[in-house]
């Protein structure tokens, strides 16, 4: 059974791995804070509960390992096991309803996020392509050329550093 993503669920993936921007030089975890993170999983229909809290907190590290290639994908089996769709009969047909232990279910709705997002746009999820900084992006672009996570920020910090590196040549050449 294939499982589609709607917007929603790309955008609220994308906002999970990108809780932990690296400032000043450190990474911070937004979601270390526990009003913080519950606030933060009850926006995106999580319980915002201790046990929903630690597991959408090791889905996000496992996920961005996995995306970052440091990590196989198999790493995210746990955080599915117990996991069903269920089929539900109603008056527009049938519709699937996801089952899950409710402590993990953001945790669940993260990697099958992923997954689908890898299957039906796959390589667009990535991380920025600036070292120094610790963001995701989801390319919605028709070229699939994007490679910061702002270009606002990140992309022009890399545009100066390149162009004040060749100029920097071409004065010492």
């Amino acid at each position: 059974m294939f499982v589609s993503t709607t917007r929603a669920d790309e955008d609220a993936l994308v906002d999970l791995l990108n809780t932990t921007p690296l400032i000043d030089g450190v990474v911070r975890d937004r979601l270390g804070d526990v009003a913080e993170a519950r606030a933060w999983l009850r926006e995106r229909g999580g319980s915002g509960s201790p046990a929903d809290w630690d597991a959408a907190r090791q889905a996000r590290d496992a996920i961005q390992a996995v995306v970052r290639g440091e990590r196989l994908a198999t790493v995210l089996t746990p955080f599915l096991e117990g996991v069903a769709y269920r089929p539900i009969v109603s008056e527009h047909g049938v519709e699937w309803r996801l089952d899950a232990p409710v402590e993990r279910a953001s945790a669940v709705r993260a990697v099958l996020s992923w997954s689908a997002l890898e299957r039906a746009k796959p390589g667009r999820l990535r991380p920025c392509a600036n070292d120094e900084c610790h963001l995701f992006l989801l390319d919605r672009s028709k070229t699939n050329q994007a490679r910061w996570c702002s270009m606002a920020v990140c992309g022009n910090r890399m545009k100066a550093r390149r162009h004040y590196q060749r100029a920097r040549q071409a004065q010492d050449g």
